[in-house]
């Protein structure tokens, strides 16, 4: 593409990200456009607070137009997407939250308002989202079903039953976008978030009586090993991670699993390789280690496209994401 055929997003990127910093988001977005230009696919792993960052203003479009093919996040951002959808108006926005004093944030929390850097999620919003889920819980618990989190999540947004209370665009929301799609969606630790927390609350108050009905964290892994080895025989598959966490740390295993443990040496290793961490080059941190050090794991090859940016993923990944799609 030349920089006449590309939206304004693009042009930028094209002709003032040439060095540093900025000249590693601008290739890293060129090899995702050219994996994808191979019959590649994207898996995304995702951390830190992008879904309450609304990084699905433009994340939801990735999906929508096949640029991201699976997902791997926290449960922190499965829910605070699904929050947003419903919430959106009754969020508290905090500019000045850096001159917050612990006396403020007291206050807020005697208001029922959960922060997030500069906003605050309802507590009530989250229970909206609890009290539609919870009918979800006990009828899997009556008939012995088992579900993953988000599949419980996806069955809640199908139904339609919430379109009366959106209070954001639905288009912006990713979550939506993901049901719509059936895209391949893995939540390893679900128990580290707010509804998982409150899905336990159920257990320990005898609304539920066994926690076995929420599928758990290895079985994720056994789900994403069977699609991963699916979908590498047809097709090479790039890794792009937010931040560190467990959603990049589950997911990038997948492949020595595979080849190492698993003994199945015609699986691919991972075709691509870009990080966003705003947690620089360190000893002993996973967030903080080059992508070189997961060659010596089996994760990724010596001539596997690799690129770290250093920055905030609020401000980049909307870059990268809007030169993959030509915005």
């Amino acid at each position: 593409m030349t920089p006449t055929t590309l939206g304004p997003v693009s042009a930028f990127v094209e002709e003032h990200f040439r060095h540093f910093n900025a000249a590693v988001v601008r290739r890293a977005s060129e090899a995702w456009i050219r994996l994808l230009e191979r019959g590649g696919r994207m898996f995304l792993a995702m951390a830190g607070a992008m879904s309450t960052a609304e990084l699905g203003r433009s994340l939801a479009e990735m999906i929508r137009r096949d640029k991201i093919h699976a997902i791997c996040c926290t449960g922190a951002n499965l829910e605070e997407d699904l929050f947003n959808l419903v919430g959106h108006r009754e969020y508290v926005q905090l500019p000045e939250y850096r001159d917050l004093t612990p006396a403020d944030e007291l206050e807020l929390m005697r208001r029922g308002l959960n922060r997030v850097t500069d906003v605050c999620i309802p507590e009530r919003v989250m229970m909206l989202v609890h009290d539609r889920l919870l009918p979800r819980w006990q009828a899997a618990e009556k008939t012995g079903q088992r579900r993953f989190p988000h599949e419980f999540v996806y069955d809640l947004l199908r139904s339609g039953e919430l379109e009366s209370l959106y209070q954001a665009d639905p288009r912006h929301s990713w979550l939506l976008a993901a049901a719509q799609k059936d895209l391949p969606l893995f939540v390893p630790g679900w128990e580290d978030s707010s509804l998982g927390n409150l899905f336990v609350a159920r257990v320990a108050d005898g609304t539920l009586h066994d926690v076995q009905i929420i599928r758990n964290g290895l079985e994720a892994m056994l789900e994403l090993l069977r699609w991963y080895e699916e979908t590498s025989a047809r097709h090479p598959i790039g890794f792009f991670q937010i931040g560190g966490g467990i959603p990049g740390d589950f997911a990038i295993c997948a492949v020595p699993l595979l080849r190492q443990d698993l003994k199945r040496t015609h699986v691919p290793l991972w075709a691509y390789f870009c990080q966003i961490s705003d947690s620089t080059t360190s000893y002993g941190s996973y967030s903080g280690a080059v992508p070189n050090e997961k060659i010596t794991w089996g994760k990724l090859g010596p001539d596997t496209p690799r690129f770290v940016i250093e920055s905030d993923a609020t401000v980049i990944a909307p870059l990268i994401f809007a030169r993959v799609l030509g915005w």
